[in-house]
C-alpha cells in the first residue's frame, strides 16, 4: 500500500497523526512521510488538512560525541596526574590540556604547589571523582532532563547545539476519503470521442505560473559590442581585414611603422617575446621593401631626415605577440601599394592584441582592439575628426575631446576621450593620426595619397555602455557569470 493510502487509511479510524510519531511508530522516513502528506494537501476537494508544528531538542555536537567516546578533556587531565604530582611543563604537553587544566583548577579537582624544588608542580586534590560532563551529555543523548545551567555550560563550550525538527499534525478534511482519484492533467482527443471527460475531475491550470527556463549559451558582452562595431564599420562601407595571426615579428609591428628600434615600445616591460621559434627568417621580408625601410631609419628620405642610427635586422627578426593590429594594417597597406593602380580603400579590424601592462581598474595585459582606416587622396586632420565624430556619434558617445600626441608612426597625432559616467570621469578610448609619409611612401603608395587612422579597445566602451567600472569585471577570473546570462542586448544610440 501506497503511503499516502496508509495516512487516509489511519485517518479513518483515528482523530489525528502525528507525523513525527507515526514515521517513529512505523519505522518510515519522516521526510518521506512528509512529501506524501504534501502530495494529500495537492489533491482537490480538501482530503486532510495539515498544521505544520516544530519542536526543539539538544543533540550532541562533534565535539560533545568525541566527550562520550574519549571523555572531557578536565576528567582526563586529572587521570594523567600521578598522586606523587607531575611539573606543569610535562603535563601541558598533553592534548588539550589547556583548556583541561583550566576546568579541573575551577573544579578544585587539582592544586599547583609554584614553591616545589622542582618547578611549579601539579599534585591531585581529591581522591577520586566522577566524570561530570560526560554524564550529563549522556542524559541529554538519552533525552533525559538536565539543569538549566548544566545546558547553558555545555552550550558555551560548544558541546551541544539546538536541533529544531518541524513536523505536520493532520486532520481529516471536507472531503476526506480512503481512495484516491488524481486529477486529468490534459484533456485528450480519446476523452473527446468517447465522453469520458464528462466525469473526468481536471487539474486547475496555472496560467500565471513562469516556463522552465531556456538552457542554452550566453554572449559575452564583449561579443555582443563586437557585433554592433563590426556593423557599423560594414554599414559605413569599410571592408574587414583578416586577423587571424597574434604572433608577428618586429619588422610589421614596429619597423613599417617607422618605429625606431630603440623605442621604449619594443622593451621586454612593454612587448611579450616569443621564446620559439625566437625569429622570423630574413627571406620571409619583401627585400625591395626591406631596403627602403632600412634607407629611411637610417638615412631619412621622402622630406624626413630618419633617425640617424645602425639599424638591425635582428630587432626585426624577434617574434613577439602583436601589441596592436596596426601591424595587420601594415601589411594591408603594403599590399595596396604594390597595385598596378591605387584604389580607395576603408579597412577595419577588430581582434585582441598583448602588452605587458600593469594591470588596473582600466588596463589590462590582453584586450582587442578595433581599428578603421581610410587611405585616399588628400585627406587632412579635418577628414579625421569628422570621420571620428560619425563613428562614435553611432555608438551613442557623443562627449567627445581630443588631444594632441604623439605616435612614430601618425603626424599629426590625437588622443580621443570620452565621459564615464560611472567613473566621473573623461576615459581615453582611443588614438588616432594620419600615417607618416616615411611609413606610407615606401609601401610605394602615391605621395598625395593619405591614411587616416584610429584605433581604440572594445573593452572600454564596453564599460561605458554597461556601466561597469573595473575592466576586472568584464573580463577575467572575477567576472561574475550571472552578469553574462542576465546582461542586456546590445543597441549602440544612433540616429
Amino acid at each position: 500500500m501506497s503511503l499516502d493510502l496508509q495516512v487516509l487509511n489511519h485517518l479513518a479510524s483515528e482523530k489525528e497523526l502525528d507525523t513525527l510519531q507515526y514515521a517513529k511508530e512505523n519505522s518510515i522516513d519522516h521526510q518521506k512521510l512528509i512529501g506524501a502528506i504534501k502530495s494529500l494537501l495537492a489533491l482537490p476537494g480538501e482530503y486532510i488538512k495539515a498544521e505544520q508544528k516544530q519542536t526543539s531538542s539538544w543533540v550532541l555536537t562533534n565535539e560533545g560525541e568525541d566527550f562520550m567516546k574519549n571523555g572531557s578533556y578536565e576528567y582526563n587531565l586529572y587521570n594523567s596526574v600521578p598522586k606523587d604530582g607531575i611539573l606543569q611543563k610535562d603535563l601541558m604537553k598533553l592534548p588539550n590540556s589547556k583548556i583541561g587544566f583550566s576546568k579541573a583548577m575551577t573544579l578544585g579537582w587539582i592544586k599547583m604547589d609554584k614553591k616545589h624544588e622542582n618547578g611549579p608542580t601539579i599534585f591531585r586534590a581529591v581522591e577520586e571523582t566522577t566524570d561530570v560532563v560526560k554524564d550529563v551529555l549522556s542524559n541529554i543523548q538519552s533525552k533525559n532532563p538536565v539543569p538549566d545551567k548544566s545546558v547553558q555550560d555545555l552550550k558555551k563550550r560548544k558541546l551541544i547545539s539546538s536541533s529544531v525538527t518541524k513536523f505536520y499534525s493532520v486532520t481529516k478534511g471536507e472531503g476526506f476519503r480512503t481512495d484516491i482519484e488524481k486529477p486529468e492533467a490534459d484533456l485528450t482527443a480519446d476523452m473527446l470521442q468517447d465522453g469520458t471527460w464528462k466525469s473526468k475531475n481536471f487539474k486547475d491550470y496555472n496560467f500565471t505560473a513562469k516556463g522552465a527556463p531556456v538552457v542554452g549559451g550566453c554572449l559575452h558582452p564583449l561579443l555582443k559590442v563586437r557585433t554592433e562595431f563590426r556593423r557599423i564599420f560594414l554599414d559605413m562601407g569599410f571592408t574587414e581585414m583578416p586577423t587571424n595571426q597574434f604572433v608577428e615579428n618586429g619588422f610589421w609591428n614596429f619597423d613599417a611603422l617607422f618605429q625606431p628600434q630603440q623605442h621604449p615600445a619594443r622593451d621586454a616591460h612593454d612587448t611579450f617575446f616569443i621564446s620559439d621559434p625566437q625569429m622570423t627568417p630574413k627571406e620571409a621580408f619583401p627585400p625591395g621593401y626591406l631596403e627602403k625601410v632600412i634607407e629611411v631609419h637610417e638615412k631619412g628620405g621622402y622630406g624626413s631626415t630618419g633617425y640617424n642610427y645602425d639599424w638591425k635586422i635582428e630587432e626585426a627578426q624577434k617574434n613577439i605577440l602583436r601589441t596592436h593590429t596596426t601591424a595587420v594594417s601594415t601589411r594591408m597597406l603594403y599590399k595596396l601599394g604594390q597595385q598596378e593602380k591605387f584604389v580607395p580603400t576603408k579597412l577595419f579590424s577588430i581582434d585582441r592584441v598583448f602588452r605587458n601592462e600593469t594591470l588596473d581598474a582600466t588596463h589590462l595585459a590582453e584586450f582587442h582592439q578595433i581599428e578603421g582606416l581610410i587611405a585616399d587622396r588628400n585627406l587632412s586632420l579635418g577628414h579625421l575628426i569628422g570621420v571620428l565624430h560619425a563613428f562614435f556619434k553611432k555608438l551613442g558617445l557623443e562627449k567627445l575631446k581630443f588631444k594632441p600626441a604623439y605616435n612614430p608612426y601618425t603626424e599629426p597625432s590625437m588622443e580621443i576621450f570620452s565621459y564615464h559616467p560611472g567613473l566621473k570621469k573623461w576615459v581615453e578610448v582611443g588614438n588616432s593620426g594620419i600615417f607618416r609619409p616615411e611609413m606610407l611612401l615606401p609601401m610605394g603608395l602615391p605621395r598625395d595619397v593619405n591614411v587616416i587612422a584610429w584605433g581604440l579597445s572594445l573593452e572600454r566602451p564596453t564599460m561605458i555602455k554597461y556601466g561597469i567600472n573595473n575592466i576586472r569585471e568584464l573580463i577575467g577570473p572575477k567576472v561574475n557569470l550571472n552578469m553574462v546570462q542576465a546582461n542586456p542586448i546590445c543597441r549602440l544610440d544612433k540616429n
